[in-house]
């Protein structure tokens, strides 16, 4: 796994209707990040996202973990396909599949993930009603390493966001998400200048 001199080669993640990978392959494309979107890969056949990736240009593969006996073949496929593409670093966007020693093992700090949430509060599924009924006054969200540690990974970038009194989920749900359009490619393009910084 070699960084290109120029651009890092990028593969995103997905699950769903791919917002976040949206906004990184448009950071990608218009040069504000210097790396190049290769390959989507998305676990589920129907995520909007797919279409979205293609009309971009982004070639995609599907990979549900279904169709393999266990976790370890399933992703021992993904990084086939990783080789592949000449893929340097993985961006989740959205993928709702724990990522496993196989994937970690051959990308050591090599893929990061964002979250909606101010890690390391608010862990896992449904960080924003986890933040409403806590009671916070401020979330936000978080771009981080990805560990064997699910949302537990060294914090790269964060974002703030007010808790309004009259939130409901869908309306903080809503301005984090635009506040994650921002983050995602700027510390995407922290992490690739470190790396080529360390060289």
């Amino acid at each position: 796994m070699v960084l290109s001199l120029s651009k890092a080669n990028i593969a995103i993640f997905i699950s769903g209707r791919g917002s976040n990978m949206v906004s990184l392959i448009e950071a990608m494309q218009a040069n504000e990040v210097d790396a190049i979107p290769v390959v989507v890969i998305s676990d589920q056949s129907d995520a909007k996202g797919i279409t979205r990736a293609q009309t971009l240009g982004v070639p995609c593969e599907i990979v549900s973990q279904n169709n393999f006996s266990n976790k370890e073949l399933f992703e021992r496929h993904i990084i086939t396909l990783l080789r592949r593409y000449h893929v340097d670093w993985i961006a989740l966007a959205g993928y709702m599949v724990i990522v496993g020693q196989e994937l970690l093992a051959a990308y050591p700090d090599r893929i990061i993930n964002i979250h909606p949430s101010l890690l390391p509060t608010f862990k896992g599924l449904n960080a924003q009603q986890q933040a409403l009924d806590y009671g916070v006054k401020y979330s936000g969200c978080t771009v981080h390493y990805v560990t064997a540690n699910v949302d537990g990974g060294k914090i790269i970038n964060q974002c703030v966001v007010e808790v309004k009194p009259n939130d409901t989920v869908d309306s903080l749900s809503a301005r984090i998400l635009i506040k994650e359009h921002e983050l995602y490619p700027r510390a995407l393009q922290k992490v690739i200048l470190k790396t080529k910084g360390e060289k």
